[in-house]
């Protein structure tokens, strides 16, 4: 298990952690991440895992980290709120907006569900117990204690959550419904698209068609991107989706055109109490676009 960061977080995030190949701190990251860098450990705002300040003349052996507050990128705020559907000593369940991801990754930082609900509830140490896509709205869990996080967690990656999610796409007559779609499903680092490949299965989804355009589907594997790759498969990609089949540029700061999917529920047995909990999203799918 990891150590607790030597350093709190701070306004809802927290420090950046950074693995040493060795030798003089302040050199390695002078040369790493250039001057900006260097000019922290000189300020003393860079400490070692035990807490101890790095200094200008700090010599670490490989594999030792430190840690240092990041500097935020430049964000364009996402309009949206963050609804909360349940809350305990525990948990917050929310609902996630579109265009907003879950947590810090490149250039989505502080416009993060974990860092704007930590913010907003006062709760440093909530963590997202599973993740949705930026791009997907809908039912999200968070720990908010560290002692509790693994418990959640664990209950995510065996697949004892039952989630459903709600998605509009075309209609093709042709096909018929309810379908379980299996395929091998690969996303590789670097790439904005995930691939399907003729080998052993990795995913399965359910799908059923509601009517008119709209479909519920049924995840009963977790793969990145899988319903939206699943559905393109069909020729029925999901409505406003900017990646499959096709590439599409969107400014960052365009929130006119949602993905159509949304994460509708999730149910489960709490790990801690025992309680059977099942959430549903109060958000709505944005109509069929013209």
């Amino acid at each position: 298990m990891r150590r607790a960061a030597p350093l709190p977080p701070r306004d809802g995030l927290g420090p950046a952690r950074v693995r040493l190949r060795g030798g003089s701190v302040l050199v390695e990251l002078a040369d790493r991440f250039g001057d900006a860098v260097a000019a922290k450990v000189l300020a003393g705002e860079v400490v070692c895992a035990d807490g101890q300040v790095v200094t200008a003349s700090t010599v670490l052996p490989p594999n030792s980290h430190v840690y240092m507050y990041r500097e935020l990128p430049d964000e364009v705020e996402v309009p949206f709120d963050i609804p909360v559907l349940y809350r305990d000593e525990n948990i917050v369940v929310v609902d996630k907006p579109h265009f907003l991801a879950t947590m810090p990754r490149g250039g989505h930082v502080a416009q993060t569900a974990t860092v704007r609900l930590r913010r907003e509830l006062g709760l440093p140490e909530l963590s997202p117990a599973h993740r949705l896509d930026r791009l997907t709205a809908g039912v999200l869990l968070f720990t908010v204690r560290r002692e509790v996080r693994g418990a959640y967690q664990t209950m995510f990656t065996r697949g004892e959550v039952r989630k459903t999610y709600l998605a509009r796409a075309g209609v093709d007559p042709s096909l018929r419904f309810p379908m379980t779609v299996r395929s091998r499903i690969v996303k590789r680092r670097g790439q904005l698209q995930a691939v399907e490949k003729p080998d052993e299965p990795n995913a399965e989804t359910y799908i059923e068609h509601l009517g008119d355009g709209l479909y519920r589907l049924t995840p009963r594997t977790g793969r990145t991107h899988q319903l939206r790759v699943h559905m393109a498969s069909l020729g029925l990609p999901i409505l406003g989706d900017p990646l499959y089949p096709n590439i599409i540029d969107v400014a960052r700061d365009d929130f006119s055109t949602p993905l159509r999917l949304l994460a509708d529920s999730i149910e489960f047995e709490d790990p801690i109490t025992r309680e059977v909990r099942r959430l549903v999203s109060q958000l709505k799918l944005a109509g069929r676009m013209s």
